[in-house]
C-alpha cells in the first residue's frame, strides 16, 4: 500500500505538502534510529533514554505543543499521520508506547496548569532531558477511575500522598508522574476515610520521582518487552502544592478528556501495525515458494491480503473522519463534543480489531516463520490485546459510545 495513498486529503493540497513532511520525517526516523535495533531492544527489555532526545531533534516528541514551549502546534489529522508512519516503520507498541508516554501524561499540564507546571516541566520533557508518565490506573480498578484509593491530605504547604498505581507505562524510568489522587473537601484525613467519594474527590497531581516515599517495581509483560511498566507504590509522599493541576477536585473531568486524544492516537497507531503486518505478509508471500509457485500466487493468499486491505482501508476512512470533525469542532480536546467521543470509542474498537485481524493473518500467512521471535507480525500479534484494553477496553467503549449517542 502506498504511502501517498494512506494520508492524502485530495481536497486541500497545501494540507498534503504538510502531512507529506511529516509522513516523511517519521519514516525516516523510524527506519534509521529505530528498526535496525529494535529486535534487540525487545530482547533487553529495554530501549536506550538518549532515544527519547534524539526523537525530540527529529520533532516527534514536541508535536501539537505550543512553540513557546518548545513543541509545533498541529491538527489531529497530522498527528495520526505521524503515529501511522512510526508504527508501520518501528513496528514496535513498546517503543511507542514509552517514546511518547508524555502524550497522555503532559496534556492536563498544559490545559489546566499553572505556568511554574508549564514552564518547569513541559520543555523539559519535549527536549528529551526529562520523561514523563500518566499513573492512574490501581491494583483494585481500571477502567472505574471513579472509585480509585490513592489519597492525599494538605500538611501545611504539602500534599501527603499514600497508595499504588499499576500498570504505569514509563513509570520505572519517569522523573515526572501525573497522578489521580482522592483528595476531596477539608478536614483531608491521613487514611482517607473522609475522602469525598466518586468523581467529585479526584485531583490531579504532579509528583517528581526523585521525592522520599516513592517504591517502583517493573513488571512482566505478555508484550510490550522494551517498554518499561511498573507498579508504584507512594507511601506518605510529600509533594509541594504548587504541583496540584488545576482546582483540587476538578481530577476527574480532567482525566475523561485526557482519554479522547489518547484513544485516537491509539486508533491511529493499531492501524500503522496493521500496516506493518500487511507489508511483512506481502513481502514474505511474494518470495515463499510452495508448490512450485509464489504464496502469493495461490488465491487464498491473495484473498487473505485483500481482507487485510479491506479492513486497513475502512480503519483510515473512520480515522480521517474522526479527525476532520475534531479538527473542524468549535469543541477542544479538553471541552469534548459528546458527539465525537462517542466516535473516538467506535473507531479505536474498530482500529484496534482491525490491527488484531491483521496480525492474525501476517501470522498464518508467514507460517512457521511468523511464530518465531524477530518477525514483525509475531511481536505485533502478542502486542494486540493490551491495545484492546489500553485508554478502556472494548465494552467500556461501546457503553460510553451508546451512553454518548442516545
Amino acid at each position: 500500500m502506498r504511502d501517498i495513498d494512506l494520508y492524502q486529503d485530495y481536497g486541500r493540497p497545501q494540507l498534503n505538502e504538510d502531512l507529506t513532511a511529516i509522513w516523511d520525517n517519521t519514516k525516516r526516523f523510524a527506519l534509521k534510529e529505530i528498526a535496525p535495533f529494535i529486535n534487540e531492544w525487545d530482547e533487553a527489555e529495554a530501549f536506550p533514554r538518549p532515544l527519547h532526545q534524539k526523537a525530540a531533534s527529529a520533532g516527534l516528541l514536541g508535536i501539537a505543543y505550543p512553540q513557546a514551549l518548545g513543541g509545533s502546534p498541529a491538527s489531529h489529522r497530522m498527528r495520526s499521520v505521524m503515529s501511522l508512519a512510526l508504527c508501520r516503520y518501528a513496528k514496535s507498541g513498546g517503543l511507542l508506547s514509552s517514546l511518547l508516554t508524555h502524550n497522555i501524561a503532559l496534556p492536563p499540564l498544559l490545559h489546566h496548569g499553572s505556568d511554574f507546571l508549564k514552564q518547569t516541566i513541559i520543555p523539559a520533557v519535549l527536549s528529551g532531558e526529562k520523561i514523563a508518565a500518566l499513573a492512574i490506573t490501581e491494583p483494585n480498578g481500571g477502567s472505574d477511575v471513579a472509585h480509585l484509593k490513592t489519597h492525599a491530605y494538605l500538611d501545611g504547604n504539602d500534599w501527603v500522598i499514600s497508595g499504588e498505581k499499576v500498570f504505569i507505562t514509563s513509570g520505572y524510568r519517569a522523573d515526572y508522574l501525573t497522578v489521580a489522587v482522592r483528595t476531596g473537601e477539608a478536614p483531608y484525613t491521613k487514611d482517607g476515610s473522609q475522602m469525598t467519594k466518586g468523581a467529585r474527590g479526584i485531583s490531579l497531581i504532579v509528583i517528581p520521582t526523585d521525592l522520599p516515599g516513592i517504591e517502583r517495581t517493573l513488571l512482566k509483560k505478555m508484550g510490550w518487552w522494551c517498554s518499561d511498566t511498573a507498579h508504584i507504590r507512594f507511601d506518605q509522599v510529600r509533594v509541594p502544592s504548587q504541583y496540584v493541576v488545576g482546582e483540587v477536585g476538578t481530577g476527574f473531568k480532567m482525566i475523561m478528556s485526557n482519554f479522547n486524544a489518547e484513544r485516537l492516537s491509539m486508533s491511529a497507531a493499531a492501524i500503522g501495525f496493521a500496516l506493518a503486518c500487511y507489508d511483512e505478509a506481502l513481502a514474505w508471500s511474494s518470495q515463499r515458494q510452495t508448490f512450485g509457485k509464489n504464496l502469493i500466487e495461490h488465491q487464498v493468499i491473495l484473498h487473505k491480503l485483500m481482507d487485510m486491505q479491506m479492513r486497513i482501508q475502512s480503519s483510515l476512512g473512520m480515522l480521517w473522519r474522526v479527525c476532520d470533525q475534531i479538527d473542524y469542532s468549535p469543541f477542544t480536546d479538553h471541552q469534548p463534543d459528546p458527539q465525537w467521543v462517542a466516535h473516538v470509542c467506535l473507531l479505536k474498537n474498530h482500529c484496534t480489531q482491525t490491527m488484531q485481524f491483521c496480525a492474525d493473518q501476517g501470522v498464518q500467512i508467514l507460517g512457521g516463520m511468523g511464530f518465531m521471535r524477530g518477525t514483525a507480525c509475531e511481536r505485533i500479534y502478542r502486542e494486540v490485546k493490551v491495545m484492546m484494553i489500553g485508554g478502556g477496553a472494548e465494552e467500556i467503549m461501546k457503553e460510553l459510545a451508546a451512553k454518548q449517542s442516545f
